[in-house]
Formats: structure tokens, sequence, C-alpha cells
């Protein structure tokens, strides 16, 4: 049976963490997935603003608390997962720069942050994922560092097919690791 998880779909939004954030405390349920089709204030590590037009896939992930409480070490599991999943999906070969990129052909490719919500003690833990799949043209200063699917592979991705393969396999590899 294939893992379960709840979809929220935002058109645009400031940013798929701050609103799972939100949701968190507002008591939804762990595996409940932001996505938007544009973010305004999407970020990255130290609040590093992340280019999120239309066409890139940026979700946020509500992790059910588990027994690996290092924020690090989830990332990287990500990273990992996602690496896998767009080297299987698209026969490429992405790598990963450590702790929370994703790269291919030397220019990054997606960004992960995962962030603990905590009240009394830790509640979640929010994963954004960043990826950039259908941007054609990025401004002038990111150019030379990152690139897209569609750019590399020269066809449109169906974002919402890849959403549910890297969320179902971040399920599988989750449930895995926590037993």
């Amino acid at each position: 049976m294939s893992p379960h998880f709840f979809l929220q779909s935002f058109d645009v939004i400031d940013s798929t963490s701050m609103k799972a954030r939100e949701l968190v405390m507002g008591g939804v349920a762990p595996w409940t997935v932001v996505v938007a089709s544009e973010q305004n204030q999407g970020y990255g590590r130290k609040g590093n603003f992340w280019y999120s037009p239309i066409g890139g896939l940026y979700f946020s992930i509500i992790l059910p608390r588990g027994d690996i409480n290092d924020l690090q070490a989830l990332t990287i599991f990500a990273a990992t997962t996602v690496s896998e999943t767009l080297k299987e999906q698209f026969r490429i070969k992405p790598s990963i720069k450590l702790p929370n990129d994703v790269y291919l052909n030397d220019k990054k490719i997606c960004g992960i942050l995962t962030e603990n919500v905590v009240g009394e003690r830790v509640l979640f833990s929010v994963m954004g994922i960043g990826l950039n799949t259908n941007i054609e043209q990025f401004p002038h200063e990111l150019e030379n560092g990152v690139t897209s699917l569609k750019i590399e592979l020269g066809r449109t991705i169906d974002n919402e097919a890849l959403l549910e393969h890297i969320v179902t396999r971040l399920q599988d590899d989750f449930r895995t690791m926590n037993g």
C-alpha cells in the first residue's frame, strides 16, 4: 500500500514553511504537505532568499516526531532521497553539497531546510524543499550558480507526479529509519 499524505495547495504564498509552522500550531496531522506554485518569501539556511517563481516545485512537509532530533541529519537524509529520486526518474546524476543542497552539473537545483516547531517541547519538524523544475531562466545574479530540470533536460516536468514520488519515498525512508 502506498503511504498517504495530506496536501494543501496554494497558488502564491509567502513561504510554504511559514504556512506549515502555522498549521502545526493549529493541530494538523503529520505528513501534511504544503505546496505552492510560487513563493514571495521563500528562504533557506541562515534566512537566505530562495528564488521561487512560477514553475518550480516548492513544498514543506510536517514530519512526525521521530527518533532523530538532529535537524542536520534529517536534512542530509532528505537531500539523499531527493537526489536518488531525480536519478531514478530522469536518469541524471545529481550530487549532494552538504548539508542541504542538491546539485546537477555543478549548479544548485534544490535546497532543503528542516526546522523544529516547538511549544513546551518539540512538536514537529517542518522540512522545506525548493526544487527548480520548470524554470526556464534565472536572474542574472543567479544564472551561473543555479539550474533547473527543464534547462538540463529540455522538457517540462510534471511537478505533481514528482512531488508524490519524493514525499512517498521520504515516508518510506522515514518509517524505515525510525523502525
